[in-house]
């Protein structure tokens, strides 16, 4: 690999630090490297840097794309480059970090593999989200992690009906759904009860949040499925309120008689892989943090 672009949540590197050693690590074996700082405040770490503010530009023969930051940053990097079909590391600067592979006090070692060729890389399926209003598509979104809808407001429950393959699935009163990929799984798809999937699977999790059931549980959809999720009308026909999310970030506003329709993704997201440990090792190893 000859051509590095670095894309840096600044609140996690507020010194840029580790930015910095990165970047001075490639150059000094001879790379081209190129920075985005994620926050729009950021100062360029050098006069003389090419660091740019916030929006993600990567530059043409790029080969590799470091994300430092944590999970999320590498969430929002996965669908900010999803159509430069360029590889992607993430450098933890947070907490737990399933996605970001490299720690801190690892990464000079992690560089130096790849400036080596000794790597792999792995495929990781997307979600596309349909919203839709007054039976009309008002926007389309992207998703590495997951697509989930929840409640507005007060702390009533919300009335879904789910379809599959444009088929009644069932109804639920929840206080959302999770509509996940495998990389999703150890998100909000885990906390809310769902199965932990090996991240290379090419399945579907649908998951209820906090279902008003005692027999509502996760459901496992095959890729090829199309979900489509309409919010019902409330007691006594009054409108619902609700968001919907897209991997953390773009929040949009539903109400009754609105629905959203997901399905995979012709896109995908390529991640670096160093490691030789297996998902169920690293498994092992965050859920004992």
């Amino acid at each position: 690999m000859e051509h590095f672009y670095i894309i840096t949540n600044k609140p996690k590197d507020e010194q840029l630090q580790v930015t910095k050693e990165v970047a001075d690590f490639l150059k000094s074996h001879g790379k081209e490297c190129s920075i985005c700082l994620r926050n729009r405040d950021a100062e360029e770490y050098r006069k003389d840097s090419d660091a740019t503010r916030g929006e993600v530009n990567v530059p043409k023969g790029t080969d590799c794309i470091l994300v430092l930051g944590g999970d999320g940053t590498l969430l929002q990097a996965a669908v900010d480059t999803m159509d430069e079909d360029i590889p992607l590391l993430g450098i933890n600067l947070g907490t737990l970090g399933f996605m970001a592979e490299v720690e801190r006090t690892n990464i000079e070692n992690a560089l130096r593999a790849l400036i080596e060729d000794r790597f792999e890389v792995e495929e990781r399926m997307m979600l596309d989200g349909q919203i839709y209003h007054n039976g009309e598509m008002i926007k389309e979104l992207h998703a590495l992690n997951d697509i989930v809808l929840t409640r507005r407001g007060s702390l009533k429950i919300v009335a879904y009906d789910v379809y599959v393959n444009g088929r009644f699935l069932n109804s639920y009163q929840a206080d959302g759904m999770i509509l996940s990929t495998p990389t999703g799984a150890t998100g909000y798809n885990m906390s809310a009860g769902g199965p932990i999937v090996e991240p290379k699977a090419k399945i579907l999790l649908l998951t209820p949040i906090c279902p008003h059931t005692l027999s509502a549980r996760s459901i496992v959809l095959a890729p090829e499925d199309l979900v489509e999720i309409r919010v019902r009308s409330g007691r006594n026909g009054q409108v619902q309120e609700m968001e919907v999310n897209f991997d953390g970030s773009f929040t949009r506003h539903l109400s009754t008689g609105d629905s959203i329709r997901i399905c995979r993704s012709e896109r995908v997201t390529k991640f670096i892989r160093l490691s030789r440990e297996s998902f169920l090792e690293i498994l092992h190893k965050k859920l004992s943090e």
